[in-house]
């Protein structure tokens, strides 16, 4: 103990600090099932990392009595931390003073945050547990949210930017998540919408459930505005900093690559069988990703959304790569609107932090129907067309069975830039199926034949022998090499090696126009 009366001094008042709103709150805080702003930083830095900022900023509000209240830090806790050793800048709203709501000062510090991020290049996690804006303080807490927005636009392609979502998130806050890479949920816990139920009811008439308007398993499955889900806090928290450890700080600098445990040289015989010889039977994409990359490891992105599309990251050869494929259990891998969005976003953010992309494609088109036209699935399409032919980082494609149409020089193609497309023996690439294309081609002679079925037979075996094989294409030099598939590791990693120092660049520009 020491005796100097302004170290008891500085010791009390941070201990004062640490309680937030007070021991009753916190307690009503865990009665939720939720953790405090600070119990979550614990968990989600490494131990005894955490150095706080502003711990003693107040709040500046002298209306509607608000001067007799001013807790130390007011309702966020800011600072920088640690995850495996890297730097990681933080910060966590304090749901036990004034219900996390955004002051001036609230926002002042975020953006304090905000700006070290950024100035020393390093990802910045945010976790949001708030009422929303401080009405007390009107425009100034208005001024706090713009403010933030401006910053994750700025910072957005620089460094990583995540959101997890602990609590209500609603009105203006929401848009700070809806701009960052990635927003994490909680099951029953984290609530996002623009208005509550309540709104709702009084503008519209619909009667919904907080859980059901914005719950984590609506973000998760419908909206598609959340891309991770937990069962509760430390699992979200633990999802975070396994997502970090596949990412660069920030855009200048490669992912840090791990001590690999897997053979890069290893076969595995298991897919050459795989794929069904029946092209309409489906199978699970999942397998073969799992079963190519190191040691099986997947961390799937926006997995409960556009389920037809399958996105995420893994490692080969100890190297952070993308991996987006087709899921042909689902709708038969087919590109509906929500899966060229889902792969836009998640092609955009690899190629912003130097992630080599490996794509996996067996996918029979885009979704055809008047509801897919009328929602815009020209323009969505568009979107994910544009991302791959935009990424200037290493493509590596493997064509597993169908590519046909706009959906096969979507994905990855050499006409998007893609630098090696290897193909099974059993891919298809043609502009369609050929059952579609014979129907069309030989339309005429199957009507002026004297067996209408054996004409079409005969024409269909036909267009197989030219197109329902990826030799056509190989030909061309449009496909790399035909390969085994059991060999399919090893090929992707050579080719990523070989790939590794590739230099390739946009004509300058302030920025493009992609079809939002």
């Amino acid at each position: 103990m020491t005796n100097d009366p302004n170290i008891e001094k500085l010791r009390e008042l941070k201990g004062e600090a640490r309680l937030g709103g007070g021991q009753q709150r916190i307690d009503r805080q865990h009665a939720r099932g939720k953790l405090t702003a600070r119990e979550r930083l614990d968990l989600l830095l490494d131990e005894g990392s955490f150095q706080e900022l502003d711990m003693f900023v107040t709040h500046r509000c002298t209306d509607f009595g608000m001067e007799k209240t001013r807790p130390l830090g007011d309702s966020v806790v800011t600072g920088w931390g640690t995850i495996d050793g890297r730097l990681i800048y933080v910060f966590a709203q304090d749901f036990t003073v004034f219900g996390g709501s955004v002051s001036k000062v609230h926002g002042e510090k975020i953006c304090k945050v905000m700006d070290l991020a950024m100035q020393n290049g390093a990802p910045l996690v945010g976790i949001n547990d708030s009422g929303g804006a401080r009405i007390q303080e009107g425009v100034d807490s208005l001024w706090a949210y713009g403010e933030i927005f401006t910053r994750n636009t700025l910072a957005s392609g620089v460094i990583p930017q995540i959101s997890v979502i602990m609590g209500p998130c609603a009105g203006g806050a929401v848009y700070s998540p809806a701009i960052t890479d990635f927003v994490f949920m909680v099951q029953e816990t984290s609530h996002m919408f623009i208005t509550g139920p309540q709104v709702i009811r009084a503008v519209t008439g619909e009667e919904v459930t907080q859980e059901a308007l914005g719950g984590a398993a609506t973000h998760n499955v419908k909206s598609g505005v959340a891309h991770f889900m937990g069962a509760d806090e430390p699992q979200t928290l633990g999802m975070v900093r396994r997502l970090l450890s596949f990412l660069p700080p920030n855009n200048m600098e490669d992912p840090p690559r791990s001590q690999p445990t897997d053979d890069p040289g290893r076969v595995d015989e298991r897919l050459d069988t795989l794929v069904p010889d029946d092209p309409s039977q489906p199978y699970d994409m999942k397998e073969i990703i799992r079963r190519v990359v190191d040691d099986g490891d997947f961390m799937e992105v926006h997995q409960h959304y556009a389920p037809n599309l399958i996105v995420g990251l893994a490692r080969m050869d100890g190297r952070p790569v993308g991996i987006v494929a087709q899921q042909p259990k689902m709708l038969a891998g087919v590109i509906d609107i929500n899966a060229a969005d889902k792969g836009a976003r998640f092609i955009r953010f690899c190629d912003c932090f130097n992630v080599p992309l490996i794509t996996f494609c067996d996918t029979p088109g885009y979704m055809p129907g008047v509801a897919q036209e009328h929602g815009g699935i020209i323009r969505h399409g568009a979107k994910m067309l544009y991302a791959y032919a935009e990424a200037t980082v290493p493509k590596v494609a493997v064509i597993t069975r169908k590519a046909y149409g706009g959906a096969y020089i979507v994905m990855s193609s050499k006409h998007l830039r893609g630098d090696i497309n290897y193909a099974w023996p059993g891919a298809e690439i043609a502009v369609m199926g050929p059952e579609g294309a014979v129907n069309i081609i030989g339309r005429k002679e199957i009507k002026a034949a004297d067996d209408p079925e054996a004409k079409q037979a005969e024409l269909l075996e036909d267009y197989k022998d030219k197109f329902a094989n990826p030799y056509t294409a190989a030909s061309k030099g449009y496909i790399d090499d035909v390969i085994e598939p059991r060999e399919t590791r090893p090929r992707v990693i050579s080719a990523l090696e070989m790939l590794q120092n590739k230099r390739d660049t946009n004509p300058p520009k302030k920025h493009g126009n992609i079809p939002l």
